[in-house]
């Protein structure tokens, strides 16, 4: 009894390291599709090749020479150059080193806990006039689904917990048309699944998936302040890990904002199984 609760350790140890593997080679490869990939000794910085969203910095995989505070100024000094945001990402199981250096090198350090999907996902309940859907390329109400997070993770002047559907269609109204066709785009070639929870004043919450050789990560999930604590951005959550699963994906992972998030999704069948680490400067 005694060898098998040890065996069963370490058979659990290697399945999780590799899923980190997994999504660590995920990480890699996604910002390759839209970015060049610039070596720096140790580090990888992701240059954008186009119009989109700016990539992070983040260390080299395999083997690399050692990680320093310096090492990253360097890369900081060619983001600044670039106009990109000076922003690393990386999983600290695959670069224990890296928090000290980046530390080192003056950026604030933030810890996530990085979760894997263990089984079908449970549907958290809803309201009844809520429902959740996967979102087609051609939908109307694209314009509004896309402001849903950018109200949900802080609309300057707002208060917390005021911001609704009126905030949201403020922002739609003033969307850029380049940026909602280039959303479009990504949902067409399926680089990207889009699914929000709609109620009778349109959508309010809303989150995306991507997926790469059979891995796959749900992103920005977001809820409107004013409908928040009805489970909708669970039910997102659900909607999009379910929708991976049928289209064959193996591994669906998440980064949880903080410990009382990571309960949430802990509920619809995600477990923790490392740390997702971000380092930017500090705020002002």
């Amino acid at each position: 009894m005694v060898w098998r609760a040890g065996d069963l350790k370490v058979s659990t140890a290697v399945r999780a390291n590799e899923v980190i593997e997994r999504i660590d080679a995920f990480c890699d490869a996604v910002p390759r599709r839209r970015a060049r990939a610039d070596e720096h000794g140790p580090l990888v910085l992701f240059v954008p090749t186009g119009p989109g969203w700016p990539y992070y910095a983040r260390p080299r995989r395999g083997a690399r020479p050692p990680i320093t505070a310096a090492g990253i100024r360097a890369v900081r000094a060619r983001q600044r150059e670039l106009i990109i945001p000076e922003s690393f990402e990386w999983i600290e199981q695959t670069a224990p080193e890296m928090a000290a250096a980046a530390a080192g090198a003056g950026l604030v350090v933030h810890t996530h806990p990085l979760m894997v999907l263990s089984g079908p996902p449970l549907a958290p309940p809803r309201p009844a006039d809520v429902t959740v859907r996967v979102v087609a390329p051609e939908d109307p109400e694209l314009d509004r689904i896309w402001a849903v997070p950018a109200v949900a993770f802080g609309l300057p002047g707002t208060a917390a917990g005021e911001a609704g559907p009126a905030e949201r269609d403020k922002i739609a109204a003033d969307h850029d048309g380049g940026t909602i066709e280039m959303l479009r785009e990504r949902l067409r070639s399926g680089h990207s699944v889009l699914a929000a929870a709609f109620g009778p004043d349109g959508p309010l919450a809303a989150g995306s998936c991507q997926a790469v050789d059979g891995t796959a990560e749900i992103t920005g999930v977001g809820v409107l302040p004013s409908s928040r604590r009805q489970g909708l951005g669970a039910a997102v959550t659900a909607l999009l890990a379910g929708d991976a699963q049928d289209r064959g994906v193996d591994t669906v992972f998440l980064s949880a904002s903080d410990d009382a998030v990571a309960r949430i999704y802990a509920r619809i069948g995600f477990r923790a199984i490392g740390t997702a680490m971000i380092a930017e400067p500090a705020a002002g």
